[in-house]
């Protein structure tokens, strides 16, 4: 009796995963998939939103004022992080693409510290520049804050 009951299990078994169970879905569904060319597709997806769009280039400049040599922490296009001699000024292009359109970029530069008049470190004075318009500062070194902007098209 036990040796029918396994080979019923068995055989009931090996009938469903024959028969499809778990495996796709047939298309008995009132929903109807769309054949339409991948270009159609991808056409069709990026209406109405900022996929694959690019906006207008802008010039990025990231300035660290002082003397001397400083840690200086920067993001445009990508994360740097570098010893660089003062004063220091590095020109990005930032394109703003698909959802960062919506949203924008924040860009950024972390200054490193300088002596003061007074001999005490400080925070170097740091200023970010886009399209030749000064959009960040950090009060010539008297904030301790970095400088950053939100970049939008």
């Amino acid at each position: 009796m036990r040796k029918t009951a396994t080979l019923t299990i068995s055989l009931l078994a090996t009938a469903l995963l024959a028969t499809g169970c778990g495996s796709e879905k047939k298309d008995d569904s009132p929903v109807k998939t769309s054949k339409a060319s991948p270009s159609t597709s991808a056409g069709s997806e990026a209406k109405g939103s900022s996929l694959g769009k690019k906006g207008v280039p802008h010039q990025v400049a990231f300035e660290v004022g002082g003397a001397g040599a400083a840690q200086v922490m920067w993001n445009g296009n990508s994360h740097h992080f570098e010893q660089v001699t003062l004063p220091w000024t590095k020109t990005e292009t930032v394109q703003l693409e698909g959802a960062e359109l919506k949203v924008g970029v924040t860009v950024s530069v972390v200054p490193g510290s300088v002596r003061g008049p007074d001999g005490m470190l400080k925070p170097a004075p740091c200023t970010i520049k886009v399209d030749g318009k000064r959009v960040a500062d950090n009060q010539d070194g008297k904030s301790p804050k970095l400088c950053q902007y939100k970049l939008k098209d």
